[in-house]
This record gives C-alpha cells, sequence and structure tokens, in this order.
C-alpha cells in the first residue's frame, strides 16, 4: 500500500487555499514534499511568501465580517459537516500523513480520529457560548457580559501531528465566530490541504479557512506576526521559535497561546504495577516514533526495582520492527528527516561519552538516513544533554532514584512543564505527587491522556493557554461588559 492507492486522488493538492481558491505562488515557484521513509518526491507544493499570506489575512478579516453573526446553530452544523467528511475519507488522509511524515499507517489512521473529535466537540460547544448577568450595584442599572469572537486568527502547526494540531485550532476558531489563517509544516503541508479540501466540500463559506504553505516560515511568520488585523496568534512547536513568535506579537498585542517544548517525566515506584509501567512508559515514548511533545523524555525508576525495570523495558523494545509506516509489520516508522536522526544520534553519542549504557539500539538504521533504531539509555546522570533536551527520537532515556522527595525535584528540575506521569499502587502518593509537580498534565497509570474533551497544555516555558476541553473556546472570544442606565 501507498498514496498511489487513494480512493480519492483530489484530496491531494498542491496549492495553497486561499479565499475558497486554489492558488499558485505569486512567483510559480514549488518546493518538494519529501517522503521520509525513501526520500521520494512525493509532490512538488506553491512556495507561498509574504504576500499571499497577507491577502489570506485580508480574505479572513472579510469573511468573518459575516460569518459573526451567523447563530451558533449555523456554525455548529457546518463543523459537524466538515467533521463528517473527515471521517468518511480516514483511509485516504492516514495514507497522505504517512507517506509525508512517515508514521505507521495505523497510527495515522488514529490521528484522523483524533484531529476529527475536536471539529465535531467544537460544533457542540459553539452552541454552549455562554454570557453572565451580574448582580448590580444599583436600582437604575443592569450589568451583563457577553462573549464574542476575537478576530482573525493566525495558526503555525507543526509536522508531527499534521492533523490534529490544525483541527484543535480551527474547529474552535469558527466555533466562535472567528476566520483563521494557518501555515501547516513545510514538510508536512499535504495533510493541512486536504483538510481545507474537506471544508470545501462541507460547505464552510470562502475566506473562513486559509491555508498558506511555504518553506520562508520566517517571512510568512513575520506577516502573520506583524498584520494588525490578526488579533489572535496560536503555536504549537518548539519553545525558542515560540518565544520569538510572541516578541513579534507583542507589537501588535495580539493574544496568543501557545504549546511548546516538553522534558516530560514517567515516575515509577517500587510499589507500582511492573508490567503495566514498562508497558506505560513504552507507549508514552515510542508514540510516532518519539516524535511527539508529551513523550517520556525522562523515565525516573525507584532504586529497588530499576534492574528488573530495565530489563523488562529492553526486551520490550527488542520486538519493535523498524520499516516504511505502510508496510502491516512495521511498528516504528522513520523519523521526519535525516537531520532529525543525526540530532537525536548525537544525544546517544554524548550520553555514552559520560558514561551512559545501551542495552538496546543506538545507531542510525541501515534502513536509510532518518531511521533510528529503537534505543534504551540506562546509567543516566543529570550532566547529559539528554537529561535537559528534547529527545524527539525513539530514545528511551531511564533514570534511578530513591526517595519520592528526589523523584519530584527530579522531576521538576526543568524549565517545561507540558505533561507527566506516575506509576504507583499508594493514593495518598497519588496525590502528593500530582499536586507537587510542576506540570499541566499528569497521567497517573495512564499515559492515554489527551482527548478532544480535557485541557491540553503546560505551565512553564511549555507554553500558555489550553486547547481541546471547554476551557478551549476561551482563547478565541472577548469578554465584553456592558451596563445599562436608567431603568
Amino acid at each position: 500500500m501507498s498514496i498511489s492507492n487513494l480512493k480519492d486522488p483530489s484530496l491531494l493538492r498542491n496549492q495553497s487555499y486561499i479565499n475558497g481558491l486554489w492558488l499558485d505562488a505569486d512567483s510559480g515557484k514549488t518546493f518538494p514534499v519529501i517522503d521520509p521513509a525513501n526520500n521520494q518526491t512525493i509532490t512538488q507544493v506553491a512556495e507561498m511568501g509574504a504576500a499571499e499570506t497577507g491577502r489570506a489575512i485580508a480574505a479572513a478579516e472579510l469573511a468573518m465580517q459575516s460569518w459573526k453573526n451567523t447563530t451558533a446553530k449555523e456554525r455548529s452544523v457546518l463543523l459537524r459537516r466538515w467533521f463528517d467528511l473527515i471521517m468518511a475519507n480516514q483511509d485516504d488522509l492516514a495514507m497522505i500523513m504517512t507517506a509525508e511524515q512517515g508514521k505507521v499507517l495505523e497510527e495515522s489512521k488514529g490521528e484522523i480520529a483524533y484531529g476529527a473529535s475536536f471539529v465535531e466537540w467544537f460544533a457542540e460547544e459553539a452552541k454552549r457560548i455562554y454570557g453572565d448577568v451580574i448582580p448590580s450595584t444599583s436600582r437604575d442599572r443592569r450589568s451583563i457580559v457577553i462573549k464574542q469572537p476575537i478576530g482573525v486568527v493566525a495558526a503555525v502547526t507543526p509536522w508531527n501531528f499534521p492533523n490534529a494540531m490544525i483541527t484543535r485550532k480551527a474547529a474552535p476558531a469558527l466555533a466562535a465566530g472567528c476566520a483563521i489563517v494557518i501555515k501547516p509544516a513545510a514538510e508536512t503541508p499535504l495533510s493541512a490541504l486536504a483538510l481545507a479540501e474537506l471544508a470545501d466540500r462541507a460547505g464552510i463559506p470562502a475566506g473562513l479557512i486559509n491555508v498558506v504553505v511555504g518553506t520562508a516560515a520566517p517571512e510568512i511568520g513575520s506577516e502573520l506576526t506583524s498584520n494588525p488585523m490578526v488579533k489572535k496568534f496560536t503555536f504549537t512547536g518548539s519553545t525558542p521559535v515560540g518565544k520569538l513568535l510572541m516578541q513579534q506579537c507583542a507589537q501588535t498585542v495580539k493574544r496568543t497561546s501557545m504549546e511548546l517544548g516538553g522534558n516530560a517525566p514517567v515516575l515509577v515506584f517500587a510499589d507500582a504495577d511492573l508490567d503495566k509501567a514498562v508497558a506505560g512508559a513504552i507507549a508514552a515514548k515510542y508514540r510516532n516514533a518519539g516524535q511527539t511533545c508529551i513523550c517520556a523524555n525522562r523515565i525516573i525508576v525507584q532504586d529497588t526495582i530499576y534492574d528488573a525495570f530495565v530489563e523488562k523495558f529492553t526486551a520490550k523494545v527488542k520486538a519493535f520492527r523498524l520499516g516504511n509506516g505502510f508496510e502491516q509489520t512495521t511498528t516504528l516508522g522513520p523519523l521526519i528527516t535525516a537531520k532529525a536522526a543525526e540530532n537525536v544520534h548525537s544525544l546517544v553519542v554524548d550520553a555514552q561519552a559520560k558514561g551512559a549504557r545501551v542495552t538496546t539500539g543506538g545507531e542510525i538504521d541501515p534502513l536509510g538516513d532518518a531511521f533510528y533504531q529503537p534505543t534504551v539509555l540506562s546509567n543516566l546522570s543529570n550532566d547529559m544533554r539528554i537529561a535537559k533536551e528534547e529527545i524527539f527520537g525513539p530514545v528511551a532515556a531511564i533514570y534511578k532514584f530513591s526517595t519520592e522527595a528526589e523523584a519530584i525535584a527530579m522531576a521538576n528540575d526543568t524549565e517545561f512543564g507540558l505533561a507527566s506521569y506516575l506509576f504507583t499502587k499508594d493514593a495518598s502518593r497519588v496525590w502528593r505527587v500530582s499536586e507537587a509537580i510542576d506540570y499541566g498534565m499528569v497521567g497517573v497509570n495512564e499515559v492515554a491522556i489527551s482527548s478532544e474533551v480535557i485541557p491540553f497544555g503546560g505551565v512553564k516555558e511549555s507554553g500558555q493557554g489550553r486547547e481541546g476541553s471547554k476551557y478551549g473556546m476561551d482563547d478565541y472570544l472577548e469578554i465584553k461588559y456592558i451596563c445599562m442606565g436608567d431603568i
């Protein structure tokens, strides 16, 4: 199976989608989208820049003038139609994703369903944007609060989840009455363009969803952050880039929401169910070949069970099968680029030089430059780069602790605070540790913590704002107070 097996080849688009039209770049230039499994070009995509981005913003501003006055029911119906089309085309969307991103086909199918769930959720939340009546301080006046759409939204999304990171921004924006301009990662633009095609088929009016693709991220990003018509900027990506974008957005005082880097700990206490802890830590580590912001970056295990944990963990990892994501026997696909594999390997080499032990893997695989072997490292220390940097690859780093206080201190010894996990059977410890670790999300005896109904987001340098859940609408709405006098 490959991308040539699409049931609906018209979902594979190679132009940008602006104001309801499929457009080439002003310059006529294109850039290749590469399959990381075989380094082959899937297609050439239009290379857009600042000028096209500016026109997309203007189209969004114009389209929003009528959209914000539609009823919640009208917006809900169109979003639900988009959801239905996404799910009806799940197989094709998954094939497009596996081709451009590399993840195993079943994982891609799972992401399509996960991404669609945000469209379904916010289709309903559109009808629940409630205001308030405030008890008045005077008999002759009334105080009310209403919520209105914030304005045009700009979204910059990453390559690791090229479908879901778009829907969980676009769906609440549209539900709130906003229009959106999306700049997807240049490595994975095809998933974004396929979503735009389905939005068009769903009848979502022209100009409300715009997708601008290009490799000139600074040029496009600068237009999105500086244009005064953009009132809200949302970004998922690295912390350094997020900080730069926040600085740029400050010039026009845009509201920002940032889902940035992570350094997720998995704390495994001696009283935990060892087999469940091993399985959970593996699932948290190797999903999407380790390329997720909530991946287990540090697996921190109590000393009395450390050796047994490493042995069981390593045995499971040795059973993984690297390969092309389209092959049924594959359990782990390539990294997004050869450079990504080199970056991961540099962390492993540094750790080995400082005393780490490789219990399996530890090399770029002969399958190809983007394939990194599923790896397990033990005997780790805090002076290694891998203890501080986000790995973003299939390398499990297993640390040792003695006391609960030490585990908490190790978990908090980072500037990041996105996701965390702990395994224990002690109910009292569950509360103590969950409250003591500085993370926006905590999974207790569970690593599959994300869904459309929960508030996804972090603290510290992992970002600001929440996506999904009832709280996910907040960043797309302004609160307006109205004082009614002479009553």
